[in-house]
């Protein structure tokens, strides 16, 4: 297993549309593991393929505490179950040390074939329906801080954009 590079707002490769996943094979695998080892590391509940730069629709979740709980999404489709909006903190590996609430719908049923190609469907509410949302977002090149006002959004921007300069 690998430790991915996870790209950084406002990079924009983040905004490349995924592509389906055609065939489920060991290099899929190998990249979901992969991606776990990298969600794990960061440390993070959920990542999708686009923030590895890898433009497959793909998403690897565990929001136990123990990492008891891996979960797989590959081609993952949601609707929403409900009008019932909620407002979450959320927060994001490719938009590191910021944390803002977005509004989100609280059930949604999510259609997706598991590490093994094999379909599922699963019915969600709460902090799994907020993040099965913000995953699928990813791979469908929009961010979290896309929710937010312009003026927020631009400073979070500024300031990662003065991190990256320092760091580099």
């Amino acid at each position: 297993m690998a430790i991915l590079n996870i790209l950084e707002f406002p990079d924009p490769r983040l905004r490349t549309i995924a592509k389906p996943v055609a065939v489920v094979d060991d290099k899929v695998r190998q990249l979901i593991d992969d991606m776990f080892e990298t969600m794990y590391e960061a440390p993070g509940i959920g990542l999708a393929a686009t923030q590895v730069n890898v433009h497959q629709r793909i998403v690897v979740m565990d929001l136990s505490e123990d990492r008891s709980e891996p979960r797989v999404f590959i081609n993952p489709e949601f609707e929403t179950l409900t009008t019932d909006v909620e407002q979450y903190q959320e927060g994001c590996l490719s938009v590191p040390g910021f944390y803002e609430n977005v509004d989100r719908p609280t059930r949604v049923r999510i259609k997706a074939l598991d590490r093994d190609g094999q379909p599922f469907e699963l019915e969600a509410d709460g902090l799994l329906a907020v993040c099965i949302q913000h995953e699928c977002d990813h791979l469908n090149g929009k961010l979290f801080v896309d929710y937010l006002s312009t003026l927020k959004r631009d400073r979070i921007k500024k300031k990662l954009e003065k991190l990256h300069r320092q760091n580099a």
